[in-house]
Parts: structure tokens; sequence; C-alpha cells
């Protein structure tokens, strides 16, 4: 097997993961997050990562109908996770985790804001895409 030389955190990267509309891209998505993070030495941040990806991919995978992706960028000490699917609606904003406490859905998004350092979405038309990219951050600090 070929060596692989690490980069270090302070180098930027960018990685997307084109996923089916399938229930089990969510775990193909995870454990890809999981992989690219421990290689590039930001162990630390992959339990709260693979729950944010975990969050935004299955909200891409459940509500739309059409293909989705993960996307995952270092730089400057901020990871920024994201979820692009082709549907170009906006999504439903977040419910306070307070309010949710007893329901087993609806919660993503809440807890997406509860974890993170900033989060938003944006509609995409760009490069044949169209739809919208939900996203977030994670410093590293």
């Amino acid at each position: 097997m070929p060596e692989t030389t690490q980069t270090t955190p302070t180098d930027p990267w960018e990685y997307c993961l084109y996923i089916p509309n399938d229930p089990r891209a969510v775990t193909v998505s995870r454990r890809t997050l999981r992989l690219i993070l421990t290689m590039h030495g930001l162990i630390r941040l992959v339990d709260v990562a693979e729950l944010l990806a975990t969050e935004l991919v299955s909200n891409a995978v459940r509500h739309t109908k059409g293909p989705a992706a993960l996307r995952v960028r270092w730089a400057a000490g901020v990871l920024r996770i994201g979820a692009w699917d082709a549907d170009p609606a906006p999504p439903e904003p977040p419910v306070p985790l307070e309010q949710v406490t007893d329901l087993e859905e609806g919660r993503g998004l809440g807890l997406v804001r509860a974890c993170v350092d900033l989060w938003g979405w944006q509609p995409l038309a760009r490069e044949g895409n169209r739809g919208k990219v939900v996203w977030c951050e994670l410093a590293a600090a």
C-alpha cells in the first residue's frame, strides 16, 4: 500500500461525496467523514462532526427525492460541513431543543444549531447543480 502524506490541520482542503437518495447513504457519509478527519489529524472533532453530518445528510435524504452530497471543508481552523440536495426550498427553521424533547422527529436542525458556532443555508444554481446547501461551521479551538 502506498504511503500517504498527511497534511497539517493548518493546510486548507475540501471534499465532496455525492450520494444517492438512500437512507444507507447517511452511514456511508458518516464513516467517510470520520476517515477524512482522522487522516487530516482532526480526530478531536470526529464525534461532533459525525453527529452534525448525520443530521444534515439525513435531512437531505429524507426530505428530498433526488441525489445529495456531503461537503466538507477545512480552512483557517474552521471545519465546514454541508449537505447539498436538489430541492431549492429552504429548510424548516430549527425548533429550540427544549420544545421538542419528547418528539422522535424535528430535532435535527435544533441540535445542529446547539452544537455549532455558525450554521445556515444557501440556494445553489451553478455547475449544473440546482438546489441548496445546508451547512454548519465548527471551530477547532
